[in-house]
C-alpha cells in the first residue's frame, strides 16, 4: 500500500443524478469543468489541461448515475479518484462523494484544487 492518503469530501449540487453523471463521465461534461479536453480510447481517458499539459487516467468501473472510479496511470496502482452520487430521499438533495488520494502533505492543496472544481461544476450546471 502506497503512503497516500485517503481524502473524502461531499459536495451538495442542485442536479439531477443523471444530469450529474454525463459531467462525471462524459467528454464533454468533464471539458466543461473539470479539465479543457477529454479524450478517451480503450477506457483511458486523457484529460488535458491549459491546452499542453496531459494525464491519463483509467475508469476502473462506473454505474449509471451513481459512481464513477479512475486511476491516473502515473500514480501507484492502490490509489483512485471517485465520483460518487447519493440522493436524499428525504430532502430530494444530491450529493457528490469525491475520494481522492495524495501525499501526505498534499492535503489541503488537494481539497483547495476540489473546492475549485466544484465552484466551476456548480457554475456551469447552474446550482
Amino acid at each position: 500500500m502506497s503512503d497516500y492518503k485517503k481524502v473524502e469530501i461531499e459536495f451538495i449540487l442542485r442536479s439531477s443524478p443523471n444530469m450529474l453523471y454525463s459531467f462525471l463521465t462524459e467528454p464533454s461534461g468533464l471539458s466543461e469543468w473539470f479539465c479543457d479536453d477529454v479524450n478517451i480510447k480503450d477506457g483511458v481517458y486523457s484529460f488535458v489541461w491549459n491546452h499542453d499539459s496531459e494525464q491519463q487516467a483509467k475508469l476502473l468501473g462506473s454505474k449509471e448515475n451513481v459512481y464513477a472510479k479512475f486511476r491516473w496511470l502515473d500514480e501507484p496502482e492502490d490509489t483512485y479518484f471517485e465520483f460518487r452520487i447519493e440522493l436524499d430521499d428525504i430532502t430530494g438533495e444530491t450529493a457528490l462523494i469525491i475520494t481522492d488520494f495524495c501525499e501526505p502533505d498534499d492535503e489541503d492543496e488537494t481539497i483547495l484544487t476540489w473546492n475549485k472544481s466544484m465552484q466551476n461544476l456548480h457554475r456551469v450546471i447552474g446550482s
